[in-house]
């Protein structure tokens, strides 16, 4: 696969992702994902600094933030793991790479987790920040009452309508208090205001109900990040996930919570480097 010159948009069966590309494509591209509610920009303190260390880096809005990637029908399956996955391996098609160092936050390394257990072929590396492999994090909330507790949220955002009623008035109030700092916690609530934007957001959450089957185990080298004050994701599927990664793997905990990105992007970029160069 030939190299592809800097791009800002790609497409996929009609949806149109905007995408943040940095750096030379001739270098090294770590391929960045981010989750709920956040977006693209979420990324720019830590693809600063990767672009400092000479690597490449490709930030999409994902399907339902996108603006032009929101799709009506069919719903929610049109925001199953699989389809979330084709997004990913299209965005490598049309930047001209073969194999990327993948990154993920929240919904987004859920996302990570799948395309590294599916696609090992494209994915070189992968760093997950806050989100455990997905297999440990349901293992935990069958059998753990924190997990279960800490994870009813999703069962409310599958509803129909009265996620959007609850969110429109207070997702700002709710990511204050979640940890998010002032500044990241006013544009994601913003944005989240526009028309169908919560809508498409949730739709990851309502596609839940599409997943069946086992998840695959990773296959590539790992650095999993996480914060031991998550609010969401527990000490037992964090210390689970060691057992579903089949390569090198290195796990860290640092004396943080859930917003990794927000609240640590030179940590972070420091790791999905130290991953990337480990692994050249």
């Amino acid at each position: 696969m030939g190299v592809v010159g800097a791009i800002t948009e790609y497409s996929r069966n009609g949806l149109i992702f905007d995408v943040t590309d940095r750096g030379d494509p001739a270098d090294p591209a770590v391929v960045l994902l981010h989750g709920f509610p956040e977006d693209r920009q979420s990324w720019d303190p830590i693809s600063e600094r990767l672009v400092a260390g000479g690597l490449r880096t490709l930030a999409p809005d994902q399907r339902g933030y996108s603006p032009r990637a929101r799709p009506a029908e069919p719903y929610p399956q049109a925001y199953a793991i699989p389809e979330l996955v084709d997004d990913v391996v299209a965005l490598l098609d049309a930047a001209g790479v073969e194999r990327a160092h993948l990154v993920g936050h929240d919904w987004g390394g859920g996302l990570a987790w799948a395309m590294a257990g599916s696609h090992p072929d494209r994915v070189a590396t992968l760093t997950a920040l806050s989100t455990p492999h997905p297999a440990a994090v349901r293992r935990a909330a069958m059998t753990t009452p924190w997990q279960l507790a800490h994870s009813s949220y999703m069962l409310f955002f599958q509803l129909p309508w009265l996620p959007e009623q609850a969110l429109g008035r207070g997702l700002e109030r709710m990511l204050l208090g979640s940890g998010i700092p002032r500044a990241e916690a006013e544009r994601y609530a913003g944005r989240m205001r526009e028309p169908g934007a919560l809508t498409g957001a949730l739709g990851w959450y309502r596609a839940l109900r599409q997943a069946s089957g086992a998840l695959h185990r990773c296959r590539v080298p790992t650095t999993f990040v996480w914060g031991r004050h998550d609010a969401y994701l527990g000490r037992q599927a964090a210390e689970a996930t060691g057992a579903m990664v089949l390569a090198d793997y290195r796990f860290v905990e640092v004396d943080e919570g859930h917003w990794l990105p927000e609240r640590q992007p030179e940590l972070c970029a420091d790791e999905i480097a130290a991953r990337v160069t480990w692994s050249v």
